[in-house]
């Protein structure tokens, strides 16, 4: 029995090298604004199904080099799994702070405005131009904030064809706007909702959730997604405690890929 599971976990192994070892990566630098350029990684699977653009939470300056490697980050939940994502044959365009935020305090008191929904409609339509499939926007944290609200700012043919928050900011001290609290029925498009059960984030509470869905009555299909267990370590915000479904990924983001495939418009 020990060798069969031995032999079983070497071949998940394999394909899985295989995978990733078919996955090509580069930095692009997208025209958005005049004299403004936004950062993306972009990491691209043969024979993609469907693009994602993920923003992470906090302040959302990655500081990505040419080479790939950041500043700030790479514990991030969605940054930490982007090659999960390519895995499930996804398109992923990790986000960073545009080129005139590229210092403190980067995406804040940024993300509900129009200059940036400027810069992620470039990055949707470069992702439909180069890869010519159906772009999802995927926030976690603070970077639900940026994909909900680009959400009800951008409508078809030029927003995007799906959204999924994970973690989501539910309530603000900050005086920034809680997703709730944003014009949510404008969103017209398939909307997944993931949340941990036992977040302990005071702004991400999963008690608010219901408020949150109850908000989406316009988009097409929604579903929410719940999950409890894991590791739960450090401050209850940041990306290794529930809050970012440490322990989780492969399976958080399966059950992510597996939903945005099976959503075709």
């Amino acid at each position: 029995m020990r060798k069969l599971k031995f032999l079983l976990a070497t071949a998940l192994f394999t394909v899985l090298s295989a995978a990733q070892a078919q996955t090509t990566q580069k930095v692009v630098d997208i025209p958005s604004r005049p004299g403004v350029t936004q950062r993306v990684m972009v990491l691209s699977p043969p024979e993609p199904k469907a693009a994602v653009i993920l923003f992470a939470g906090g302040h959302g300056g990655l500081q990505i080099f040419p080479n790939g490697s950041m500043k700030w980050g790479e514990g991030n939940f969605l940054v930490r799994s982007r090659q999960l994502f390519a895995d499930a044959g996804l398109v992923v365009a990790v986000i960073d702070a545009p080129s005139d935020r590229q210092s403190p305090p980067f995406l804040g008191g940024f993300r509900q405005t129009p200059e940036h929904t400027a810069d992620v409609k470039a990055v949707i339509g470069w992702l439909r131009q180069n890869a010519k499939v159906r772009v999802w926007l995927v926030g976690t944290s603070r970077g639900t904030q940026s994909a909900a609200y680009v959400a009800t700012e951008l409508p078809a043919p030029e927003g995007p064809d799906g959204l999924v928050l994970t973690s989501t900011v539910l309530t603000d001290t900050r005086g920034n706007r809680p997703v709730p609290a944003m014009p949510l029925g404008r969103i017209r498009v398939p909307v997944l909702v993931v949340h941990h059960e036992q977040d302990g984030c005071a702004l991400c509470a999963f008690s608010e959730i219901p408020g949150l869905m109850g908000k989406l009555a316009n988009a097409p299909k929604t579903q929410l997604l719940s999950f409890k267990g894991g590791a739960n370590t450090g401050d209850p915000c940041e990306a290794f405690a529930y809050h970012g479904f440490n322990g989780l990924e492969r399976e958080v983001v399966q059950q992510i890929a597996a939903w945005i495939l099976a959503n075709k418009p």
